[in-house]
């Protein structure tokens, strides 16, 4: 216990007792702000270590072994169909396994185990080949409205003996289909549009308490924006999980939504509102 000098006042005492008080309220919350500024660096240190982890796994699934010698394929094939037609900019081998294989991949942990998916905006098989090379658990319905781009992924579906089909049509024709409106445990995209319009796209397609994941790059605005667009299509963000692609490719994010309710049957509304009044 604090003892007060004699020559001290009660006065005095109270007020050098309040002056030691606040002092020591001061060192307390500085504590509290420098353990609560570890934690960050620490949680941030744990997701950096973790990403860097699994990309290293990855990294090696894409360059050797049976997976290696089917992304081998794939790379192969992307390069030669894309002479033909566009179907990505990223064509030289190294950028195409960071940019493209391995960035697909990375939202992998996501996907359930014998997952049924559908894939949005297939394009040129990103994320949904990757996934199935490393993932042969997973089963996918690539939507794609480009023939040109279908008939590509059934020739690679083909060549890597992938479980997977193509459907050649506009995901906002397809969402009102019942073969396919809230079929699937999981509707991923890449690529395609800001989240509010890409929501209204792939809610349809997932079942209730199934995943809705969204590959983005650095994402945290148009997420925020998003929210009353979730709001509407029965999702619920769960995660949304920001890292870096080495060799300086860019920043991704991963956002991962639940399905808490079903989606309201005029959704989505189709003739192009999807990106001309989003949610």
């Amino acid at each position: 216990m604090y003892a007060f000098p004699q020559q001290l006042s009660t006065i005095d005492a109270h007020k050098h007792t309040n002056k030691h008080s606040k002092k020591a309220a001061n060192i307390l919350k500085n504590r509290q702000k420098e353990e609560k500024n570890r934690r960050k660096i620490f949680f941030a240190f744990f997701v950096g270590v973790w990403y860097n982890t699994n990309m290293h796994d990855y990294l090696s699934a894409i360059e050797r072994g049976e997976t290696g010698e089917k992304f081998e394929i794939f790379y192969r094939m992307l390069a030669e169909w894309n002479e033909k037609f566009n179907i990505t900019r990223i064509v030289n081998e190294e950028d195409c396994k960071v940019k493209h294989f391995l960035d697909s991949l990375c939202g992998e942990k996501y996907f359930p185990q014998g997952a049924n998916c559908c894939e949005v905006g297939s394009g040129g098989g990103f994320p949904s080949v990757p996934l199935m090379i490393f993932r042969p658990d997973l089963r996918f319905c690539l939507i794609e409205s480009s023939a040109k781009k279908c008939a590509f992924l059934k020739e690679v579906i083909g060549a890597l003996d992938l479980n997977a089909q193509t459907e050649c049509t506009r995901a906002e024709e397809a969402a009102h289909l019942a073969r396919f409106r809230e079929k699937f445990d999981v509707c991923c995209a890449r690529a395609v549009a800001r989240m509010n319009t890409l929501s209204e796209y792939c809610a349809p397609f997932v079942k209730k308490d199934g995943l809705f994941i969204a590959y983005k790059g650095d994402a945290a605005e148009e997420i925020k924006e998003a929210s009353s667009a979730f709001a509407v299509l029965g999702l619920k963000l769960k995660e949304a999980i920001p890292f870096e692609l080495p060799q300086g490719a860019g920043k991704r994010t991963i956002a991962v939504c639940e399905k808490i309710k079903n989606t309201p049957p005029a959704y989505p509304r189709g003739r192009g509102k999807e990106r001309s009044k989003p949610l």
